[in-house]
């Protein structure tokens, strides 16, 4: 079994909402995290960014989707 390591993470750009939350990952992913990570970037700032490169394939593919099997009809301008 894993052993698992723990990812603190807080977002400085919203006080308001500041908070600290913890992520039980193993010590592969964390290693893989480390890798991805740059110099200077926070975990919060690679996963922020993860989550946007997410949001955006995931547009993407729905996008295809739609265009693969929606049915579209011309506007008369």
């Amino acid at each position: 079994m894993s052993k698992q390591q723990d990812i603190s993470s807080y977002n400085p750009y919203n006080i308001a909402m500041l908070a600290t939350k913890r992520i039980p990952v193993t010590e592969t992913v964390w290693t893989e995290l480390s890798e991805l990570k740059s110099a200077g970037q926070t975990y919060s700032e690679l996963l922020e960014e993860m989550i946007e490169d997410k949001k955006k394939a995931r547009l993407f593919r729905d996008m295809e989707k739609i265009e693969e099997e929606g049915e579209f009809v011309e506007f008369p301008w």
